[in-house]
């Protein structure tokens, strides 16, 4: 099946976290903290744990995000966690990886599996899809 929606960016808080042993590199690395909400066939919210190696004036990078996402697909209501990357020249999306964690389904999404994708629209949406199976209860 697939569900697709839009989503907003509710907060983005960069966080303090700095590993130890630093390791120099040409990109600075961040974490940050975001929270979405989502509207269409996917409709809910995410917490979302995010980290790149990102350069702010050129816009090159690449990015990794754990969400914890809770609502509906297609009204089958339940939480579930997505993993999700890509890379940036600045003006593209490369080397994408989107994923349903395993096991991470409750309610009516448990035994969710798949994977989808994320899209911005040149007008600035961002679009979210999730192709997906439910175990049969």
């Amino acid at each position: 099946m697939r569900a697709a929606g839009t989503f907003t960016v509710e907060a983005f808080v960069p966080t303090e976290l700095k590993p130890d042993p630093a390791v120099p590199t040409g990109l600075p690395v961040g974490v940050a903290t975001m929270e979405k909400r989502f509207e269409g066939e996917v409709t809910g919210r995410s917490a979302t744990l995010f980290t790149a190696a990102f350069d702010q004036e050129t816009g090159v990078g690449t990015y990794v995000a754990m969400e914890s996402f809770e609502g509906s697909l297609r009204g089958r209501t339940g939480a579930f966690n997505f993993v999700h990357s890509a890379t940036t020249s600045g003006s593209d999306r490369t080397a994408e990886f989107f994923t349903i964690v395993p096991t991470s389904g409750t309610q009516e999404l448990a035994g969710i599996s798949g994977a989808g994708g994320l899209a911005v629209d040149a007008d600035g949406t961002h679009r979210v899809w999730f192709d997906y199976e439910l175990e049969a209860s």
